[in-house]
């Protein structure tokens, strides 16, 4: 039997520095656990960019199509800034996203005991928080046509087309009740029905999709009333399913929940392949943050986290990846903290590689 495949697209700005640390994890359980992996490496964003004139070459799409799954870095820098829309880095993600068609973009936002300090929120409201957001990711507003900017009556118009059809609602309905299922049982739909026709045919097949999940609680919130909620009371939710523009702005609302953004991985997900996995792509919530590139200061915890859901999702392999999640809330619990981790009184933040290697010591820990 062969091994799960991955393809590593490293990207640009810190990318590569917190992937390595992530090659070191893969490594790890292959070594300990005979875990083991055919991992690829290819260039996306910026990186292809200099190489092939273009932010991801069409062989790198179709091995992105072969492969169980994708780990993806960062992609975009101050350097791409001046280049055409249509070959800036980010391109190249969206490229992938659309091609793989992954509909379903799953958020976690978890709250670590040892980070609730660092919201923006009392330690109370925050401490303990594990949320999971389901965004639709290939529709809606930024997707519909018509779409740009036209000139009517003398004067510009911008359009933008919020369009949805039931078949798109379904399939991310099910995915988000499937995952709810695995979860707390509890699946808070959002939308706007009392002011959008998008949003009545949401809530329509939603509650449809919900014959087929009995055994899982299903409420409705309009997306404002959500968001008030998620910094009132955000322990209220489990999985939040939504829409791309209000998942969009709901996930970077609960990111910020969190404290760091360099703690929040994610994964997009699409339809099964032929093995019965999932299309995936897997990617830290973070940019490229190109002004600590190269300096060794990036935190790691999102792209390693990041591969916990790729075992989770994608390789069967829950309790690794309860295993690799546990290690980090460990290290974490330990007071080992990257540079955007410290506090202002705060001691030595220790480096990119001193995170990976703390995290691989709270692996050898555990068995």
């Amino acid at each position: 039997m062969s091994n799960p495949s991955l393809l590593i697209l490293a990207g640009d700005g810190i990318g590569p520095e917190v992937m390595a640390e992530v090659q070191r994890i893969i490594g790890w359980f292959g070594d300990k656990r005979g875990l083991n992996f055919d991992v690829s490496e290819d260039l996306v964003g910026g990186a292809a960019y200099d190489a092939h004139g273009v932010p991801l070459h069409d062989d790198t799409m179709a091995k992105a199509q072969e492969v169980d799954a994708v780990l993806l870095g960062a992609v975009g820098g101050p350097k791409y800034d001046v280049l055409d829309f249509s070959v800036k880095p980010e391109r190249g993600l969206l490229r992938l996203r659309k091609e793989m068609d992954l509909f379903a973009n799953l958020r976690p936002a978890q709250c670590f005991d040892a980070l609730a300090e660092f919201s923006s929120l009392k330690k109370d409201i925050v401490s303990g928080l594990d949320i999971m957001i389901v965004r639709e990711l290939t529709s809606g507003s930024y997707f519909g046509e018509p779409r740009g900017i036209f000139t009517e009556n003398n004067e510009r118009v911008g359009i933008n087309t919020q369009r949805y059809t039931e078949s798109e609602i379904d399939r991310v309905a099910r995915a988000a009740f499937e995952l709810a299922r695995k979860r707390n049982k509890k699946l808070c739909s959002m939308e706007k029905a009392n002011v959008m026709e998008s949003g009545i045919l949401w809530r329509d097949v939603v509650t449809e999709v919900h014959a087929d999940y009995q055994d899982v609680e299903l409420s409705h919130m309009y997306a404002d009333n959500g968001a008030m909620q998620l910094v009132r009371a955000p322990k209220q939710f489990d999985v939040i399913l939504t829409d791309n523009l209000f998942g969009d702005l709901l996930s970077d609302c609960a990111a910020m929940l969190t404290g760091s953004l360099g703690m929040l991985p994610s994964a997009s997900l699409g339809a099964p392949m032929e093995n019965g996995r999932p299309k995936a792509l897997y990617e830290p919530v973070h940019g490229s943050a190109p002004d600590i590139a190269g300096q060794g200061k990036a935190n790691p915890s999102a792209c390693i986290l990041s591969f916990a859901m790729a075992l989770r999702y994608s390789f069967d392999q829950g309790g690794e990846a309860d295993r690799l999640e546990a290690a980090v809330e460990k290290v974490l619990a330990d007071g080992v903290r990257t540079a955007d981790l410290m506090q202002a009184d705060g001691g030595t933040p220790v480096s990119t590689s001193e995170m990976g290697s703390a995290i691989i010591a709270a692996l050898d820990a555990s068995l």
